[in-house]
């Protein structure tokens, strides 16, 4: 059985507003008991507090992703920190400069003039 999807806030929004106007119906008297005014006052306030608990766990998951987020941020500036001591102890053409996974200065091919392309000037 496939997971029933959300209902739409439209839906939602007049199921509210017909809510509120059941309460205020006089001598409700259902034929089906599992309809009676307690059930419908049960299932209102068992939505409203799984919606109360989804707001707080999404603002939760929120934070949390936002500190992570921080973390990760911090870590990266400290791990660059880190290659710029290594590189200033070491040498840029270092072994343990090559070990954070950097090229190693003597491993770059020497840079050399290119000629200019030559543009034909029509007369």
């Amino acid at each position: 059985m496939s997971k029933p999807q959300r209902l739409k806030g439209k839906t939602l929004q007049e199921d509210i507003d017909a809510f509120a106007a059941f309460q205020a119906v006089r001598d409700y008297r259902p034929n089906n008991s599992e309809f009676e005014t307690a059930a419908v006052n049960a299932a209102h306030a068992a939505m409203i507090a799984r919606q109360t608990d989804e707001v707080q766990k999404n603002a939760a998951a929120a934070a949390a992703a936002d500190a992570a987020e921080a973390a990760e941020h911090a870590f990266h500036q400290m791990i660059l920190g880190v290659k710029d001591q290594i590189k200033s102890q070491f040498g840029a053409s270092s072994d343990e400069y090559a070990s954070l996974g950097l090229k190693k200065k003597d491993e770059y091919r020497p840079g050399g003039r290119r000629a200019a392309a030559k543009t034909e000037t029509p007369i």
